[in-house]
């Protein structure tokens, strides 16, 4: 049912220890880089800055943005085809959301996308396969 694999483990938050700081310190900019390559730049002109501000006022505020966050884990593992692990991903982002934020960004990085250039690593790919070199 689900033809991938996670290519690292919810815990292995250490393999990559400048994002791990990063996420740990301020998740808010994790997460707008990892909602902006989900949401592959369509939805928002700067989803980053957007969506991690988004992100910022729910943890401040009412502590729920887990919810937010969990959405993205979902939509991720949906055109990832990746398993729900090690359980549904709400609960993993109420339970681990440092863990899950890390896990998803080195999903991501993991794919090739460049963390730092987020939504243009498509428009990137895109001019790369129409180019030829000769």
């Amino acid at each position: 049912m689900y033809p991938s694999q996670w290519s690292s483990g919810l815990c292995d938050c250490t393999s990559d220890m400048s994002n791990c700081c990063m996420t740990c310190w301020c998740p808010c900019i994790t997460f707008g880089q990892i909602a902006e390559i989900v949401d592959r730049g369509t939805t928002l002109n700067t989803a980053c800055p957007v969506y991690g501000t988004i992100y910022s006022i729910l943890l401040l505020l009412v502590g729920f943005q887990w919810v937010f966050s969990c959405m993205y884990r979902s939509r991720m593992r949906q055109q990832y085809m990746l398993p729900k692990e090690p359980c549904n991903d709400c609960l993993v982002h109420y339970c681990c959301e440092q863990c899950a934020l890390c896990q998803e960004y080195r999903e991501l990085k993991h794919r090739g996308y460049n963390m730092l250039i987020g939504k243009h690593n498509i428009s990137l790919l895109i001019f790369i396969s129409n180019s030829r070199f000769y």
